[in-house]
């Protein structure tokens, strides 16, 4: 296959169309660049809106992985981490030779490996990255680790695509450690928040607990953030859980028993569950994971828990 000698004609084809990959839409969209998407929600009761999305935007929509493949000259694969190696090995049957894929999810260096082999395998060029914080306040320009024996050579395209890439190694695994590595600090202390917050506000010491966080670590507003990890979990935490599940195969295979990861994997996909059994409201309303005061959030989680004590 011959690539389009600049990287704003290459047709890009996104496999995941949730957050992040619509916000990677718009932006391609807004420079004229072609865009076609793939989700496994578009066969659900949940498409009307991804649909709505894409045709305000100008993104065509596949009803493959395998079809949006044969026809991308660039994939991003933003999809759940628990759907890594199928998304690679269903965009594997169709993608063309030497289109670049480059694999944002949040796995494993051995999950990264055996889908780069998928990949490689079929002729194209597989190229991991690690999206190194929120992607919303950066939108294209998040900082993103590359890894790979393609990384430079993509990295160099698709820098003029608006993203701030920069290049880890040309060994698959070391950008996505990094990631793993830093999401059991981060996804961890969400957790341990969550826990901590819900936990001194049942026994009415929330304050006094604040007070002591803010003395030891000044430069942090706990208020602030704590509002805000309680929503990001609870809008997010399947995500942010299945992340966390290959954050503990990293560990793990490092030789570590991986009891922090676990525990903030399961922590989180406990908040998943009961979001989706709407213990914090409605899911899609303009208010839903959108509190200011973390307490809201506490008390519905203190309420259901007491329910279910009763």
């Amino acid at each position: 296959m011959t690539m389009p000698a600049s990287s704003r004609d290459w047709k890009i084809g996104l496999v995941g169309y949730g957050e992040v990959g619509r916000i990677l839409a718009e932006d391609l969209r807004a420079q004229g660049v072609a865009v076609a998407a793939y989700d496994l929600k578009l066969a659900s009761t949940e498409a009307p809106p991804l649909r709505a999305h894409a045709a305000q935007h100008g993104v065509a929509l596949a009803g493959s992985p395998a079809q949006l493949a044969a026809g991308a000259d660039f994939i991003i694969c933003a999809v759940t981490a628990s759907q890594t190696l199928a998304a690679a090995q269903a965009c594997a049957a169709a993608v063309r030779a030497g289109a670049f894929y480059l694999d944002f999810n949040s796995a494993s260096p051995a999950t990264k490996q055996q889908a780069a082999a998928l990949i490689d395998g079929a002729g194209a060029r597989y190229v991991e990255g690690a999206v190194m914080t929120s992607v919303p306040p950066y939108r294209i320009r998040v900082p993103l680790l590359l890894g790979g024996r393609h990384a430079a050579v993509l990295a160099e395209d698709i820098e003029q695509l608006g993203f701030a890439a920069k290049v880890a190694s040309e060994r698959i695994g070391v950008a996505s450690a990094t990631k793993m590595c830093r999401s059991v600090m981060i996804k961890g202390l969400e957790a341990m928040v969550i826990e901590s917050f819900t936990a001194a506000r049942h026994y009415g010491v929330e304050d006094a607990v604040l007070a002591s966080l803010a003395e030891t670590f000044p430069g942090i507003d706990w208020e602030k953030q704590g509002a805000y990890f309680f929503q990001r979990v609870i809008e997010h935490g399947r995500r942010r859980s299945e992340e966390m599940f290959e954050s503990a195969r990293t560990v793990r295979d490092a030789g570590l028993p991986p009891a922090i990861a676990q525990g903030a994997a399961e922590r989180q996909a406990w908040i998943a569950d009961l979001a989706q059994d709407g213990v914090f409201g409605e899911r899609g309303t303009p208010g839903f994971a959108r509190s200011a005061d973390w307490r809201v959030e506490a008390d519905r989680l203190l309420a259901h828990l007491k329910r279910g004590n009763a």
